[in-house]
């Protein structure tokens, strides 16, 4: 009330006005910003929602895709819905409700945000298959060194694995990762994970992860990823005779694997392995043991992973379909290239069988011009003479 001049019976002061329009304007400020952050975890519900709602969506297809295939196998696969691009109109959005000072601001949302990416605390949380471009970020040193946890959400473990060496480069300290409607559904993806830096606890979310409804699931990846020495499961402790039971169960699993594995392919793991010790001596080389205390308990779990271990690796769908399309072009082209050479062998042998048919007639016929040719002793010799001094 800018007019008034008096309150409780007494004249206003230009000193109480001052204080007051300060007070008025600090309290406008805390409510503008309040504002933002309603604003702002309302558009981060929304996206959220709306990733959902994509992931669903995208396994309902996949689904309705599989049981087709499984009635009509030679009918061609079909995309009954685009997935990319465009607002997911399928499911009806969920908006909620929304307090009245933000409905004009949320009108100029985008409430079709394919993905997610957030960094709170220690914690880089990414929703959606898009958020993993944020890998290929310019991360501040800060950032990049402050962040322990990554957590994967509505996002497919094939695709996770595709930029698992980025995220050891850009997030050297990330020790906990945290999987929750990935489609993790066989041990032999767990696999995949041994290509990182060190992982000290794992977290799989039995929402979207048939895997974990395996009871040896838990064993299984402390057997594959031992030389992590991982220390929490799913928030659990893990303990010495979790490890000693994970070896029980699968030690013969590496065993079978490894010697089952053709002699290239083992000495290419070997050799990847001797690279990475090769390269771990050459870091510390020179350096105080007190100095590179931890990054050497980090270099020996990097290189200490078992060779028969190692064997035992994941492939995913599109890099499989790559190696089999691949495979295919080479048979093709082997193919062209042995007819090639069987129809050169043909010919080579057919001249053969002609030239051993003619022979003994053109030996017989080599030895008479010859005979008849140095019969005259005399004109022979001249003839040979008259050759040589032609050529000088």
């Amino acid at each position: 009330m800018m007019q008034l001049r008096q309150l409780d019976m007494k004249r206003i002061t230009e000193e109480e006005r001052r204080v007051a329009s300060v007070v008025a304007k600090k309290e406008e400020e805390k409510k503008r910003e309040s504002q933002k952050q309603s604003l702002l975890k309302e558009k981060k519900r929304l996206t959220i929602n709306n990733v959902a709602r994509k992931w669903d969506l995208q396994h309902r297809v996949a689904n309705i895709a599989a049981n087709q295939a499984r009635k009509d196998p030679d009918a061609p696969p079909q995309d009954p819905c685009p997935l990319d691009g465009g607002p997911i109109s399928a499911l009806p959005e969920d908006t909620g409700s929304v307090d009245a000072g933000l409905e004009g601001s949320l009108q100029d949302l985008s409430v079709i945000d394919s993905h997610l990416v957030e960094v709170e605390g220690d914690t880089l949380s990414l929703y959606g298959s898009g958020a993993l471009e944020s890998l290929d970020r310019n991360w501040s040193m800060q950032t990049a060194g402050m962040v322990t946890t990554v957590a994967f959400t509505f996002i497919e473990f094939d695709e996770i694995v595709q930029v698992l060496p980025k995220l050891k480069m850009k997030f050297p300290n990330s020790l906990h990762l945290k999987f929750k409607e990935t489609n993790l559904v066989m041990l032999q993806q767990f696999n995949a994970l041994a290509q990182l830096r060190r992982i000290e606890q794992l977290t799989i979310d039995p929402q979207g992860n048939p895997v974990v409804n395996f009871t040896l699931w838990k064993y299984y990846v402390l057997f594959r990823l031992s030389h992590f020495s991982m220390q929490k499961i799913n928030g659990t402790e893990v303990t010495q005779n979790d490890m000693i039971m994970a070896e029980r169960l699968f030690g013969v699993l590496a065993h079978v694997a490894s010697s089952e594995l053709p002699q290239y392919r083992l000495i290419s793991i070997l050799g990847e392995a001797r690279k990475k010790q090769f390269r771990y001596l050459l870091d510390t080389k020179g350096k105080k043991p007190c100095i590179v205390s931890e990054e050497n308990n980090d270099s020996k779990r990097l290189v200490g992973e078992n060779t028969n271990r190692a064997t035992l690796n994941y492939t995913t769908r599109e890099f499989y379909n790559e190696k089999l399309e691949e495979i295919k072009e080479k048979k093709k082209f082997c193919k062209v290239y042995v007819e090639d050479l069987v129809k050169e062998a043909a010919e080579i042998n057919m001249k053969s069988e002609a030239l051993q048919k003619l022979w003994p007639q053109m030996f017989i016929e080599l030895v008479r011009d010859a005979v008849i040719e140095v019969h005259n002793k005399n004109s022979y010799m001249k003839f040979c003479l008259q050759q040589v001094t032609d050529r000088k």
